[in-house]
């Protein structure tokens, strides 16, 4: 229990802390950052360059120069990106990377150039009709020049043999990370729905293998314990993301339990298992072409009502909380279709509409306690 205890502290304190993380894993590692922004970059190229890879998912700046070159209505991950772009933030990167997964990052990557002149980006062209006999050879390529472009950054090519152990690596990560997401339902008392995003979200920030041998060890630890109950709702969550802590907090003082998440930020990350044939990179491509149920990769029949349906019933959950991020288009057109199929199904839902950065979350408590009450009655 002990041994649980520090590692949910240390992963969580890192979580909450990025850039004394971040600077912290380069003084380890000996190793440049390379930024990357959501929702999914090739990680596995930019390790096996030699660089760390971290996540930039926004922040809490004051919002001062942006609206120069973004609208007020672009999401406040890609605002806040923006802004601390422009007031010099990301000037310690050795470089990043931008994908094309929305308008608003199509904007970002556009206007980056003007204003962040000592943090250039490299982009990523993202991939939607992944149904058709080209999709495999478009993501090959795309993923080919992208690696060539991190090696000239780099100075040198970055090897097939580097990216084979970068990808076993992230295999690695991914495995223990859906192992970890089951075990912390187990113990929800423990692993509150704040320390569990937290611990998720550390993995931004610190190298993939030191992360993936302290989650594997919290894992072990987990295992050990006696299974845990809560008083309150049982619930998938799925969104964006689902921040900041002070609105999780509200869900661990009402005792809800997240036993699955369908969040970007999250479990979207590492829940497609890779197919076990193929070199490294044709592996990296198939798990973009095999990923289901993600509002940021085009479906002609949708599937993540059905997948939300399955992960309830397999849970045992009550109930599916949406976390619908502010401004993000493909995550609203997204909703009616499996809102739908959740109302026939039965499931209820708590829809909450959030942003990164709220002055108060006051107006989310009563909802998310009287949700709970209700879901008590039932």
């Amino acid at each position: 229990m002990s041994q649980a205890i520090e590692l949910i502290r240390e992963l969580s304190d890192a979580g909450a802390s990025p850039k004394a993380t971040i600077a912290k894993s380069m003084k380890e590692t000996g190793k440049e950052a390379f930024g990357c922004f959501p929702i999914y970059v090739p990680e596995e190229i930019i390790y096996a360059a030699g660089y760390l890879p971290v996540g930039l998912w926004g922040g809490h700046p004051d919002i001062k120069r942006v609206d120069r070159y973004i609208q007020s209505f672009c999401c406040s991950i890609m605002r806040s990106n923006m802004e601390m772009g422009i007031r010099g933030d990301y000037d310690f990167l050795a470089g990043l990377v931008i994908p094309t997964y929305c308008d608003s990052m199509k904007a970002i990557l556009a206007n980056w150039w003007v204003a962040v002149p000592n943090a250039k980006p490299i982009p990523f062209s993202v991939i939607q009709n992944r149904a058709s006999k080209g999709s495999l050879d478009f993501v090959l390529a795309q993923l080919a020049t992208f690696r060539k472009a991190v090696g000239e950054l780099r100075g040198e090519p970055v090897s097939d043999q580097a990216i084979e152990d970068a990808f076993a690596l992230y295999e690695d990560y991914r495995a223990a990370m859906r192992a970890f997401t089951k075990a912390a339902a187990r113990v929800p008392a423990t692993i509150t729905p704040t320390l569990r995003h937290l611990i998720i979200k550390a993995a931004y920030y610190i190298d993939k293998k030191v992360y993936t041998e302290k989650i594997k060890a919290l894992n072990e630890a987990l295992a050990a314990m006696p299974e845990e109950r809560t008083e309150g709702p049982k619930v998938i969550v799925t969104g964006l993301l689902a921040e900041p802590e002070s609105f999780l907090d509200l869900f661990t003082e009402n005792g809800y339990a997240f036993m699955g998440d369908d969040l970007a930020q999250e479990s979207r990350q590492f829940r497609t298992e890779a197919r076990k044939e193929g070199t490294a990179l044709e592996r990296m491509a198939y798990r973009v072409l095999d990923q289901r149920g993600d509002t940021f990769y085009y479906e002609d029949d949708k599937s993540r009502g059905t997948m939300l349906k399955n992960m309830v019933k397999e849970t045992g959950s009550d109930a599916v909380v949406v976390c619908m991020y502010k401004f993000c288009d493909p995550e609203e057109f997204d909703y009616p279709v499996y809102k739908k199929e959740l109302d026939e199904a039965g499931i209820p839902i708590l829809y909450l509409e959030i942003e990164q950065k709220m002055d108060s979350v006051e107006s989310l408590r009563t909802r998310i306690q009287s949700f709970a009450e209700m879901l008590s009655l039932s």
